[in-house]
Formats: structure tokens, sequence, C-alpha cells
């Protein structure tokens, strides 16, 4: 899955603050993905992740 960073995720599971959209700050092994109704930044495994992203939003792109 090709997710960069500065890319916004929308996930399956909603964070507990209700929000479904993370902004990505890091991609490796682990992503550091940043909750964008709260602010909380969360390390999480790469399969973790990807299993669970429903949809990529790109800025710039329609």
């Amino acid at each position: 899955m090709d997710v960069r960073v500065g890319d916004q995720i929308l996930t399956k599971k909603p964070h507990p603050c209700g929000a479904a959209c993370f902004d990505v700050l890091r991609v490796g092994m682990d992503f550091k993905i940043r909750c964008t109704g709260c602010g909380r930044e969360i390390m999480l495994p790469r399969a973790k992740i990807e299993k669970n992203i429903k949809k990529i939003l790109r800025p710039g792109e329609a």
C-alpha cells in the first residue's frame, strides 16, 4: 500500500474521540499518525494500519 507522509487516512474504526481521519506523520515499519479530532499522536505497526485503512486522501487530488 502506498501511504506517504502528509497523506490523510480514513480508518474503518474511529478513534475514541469520534474522528476517523488521521494525518500521516511518519512511515516505515511503524506509522506515526495524528488524530484530526483531538490531536493525539499514535504509533502503530504497519500491518495493523494497512489492515484498517478505508481510504487514502492526498492533498491536491480531487
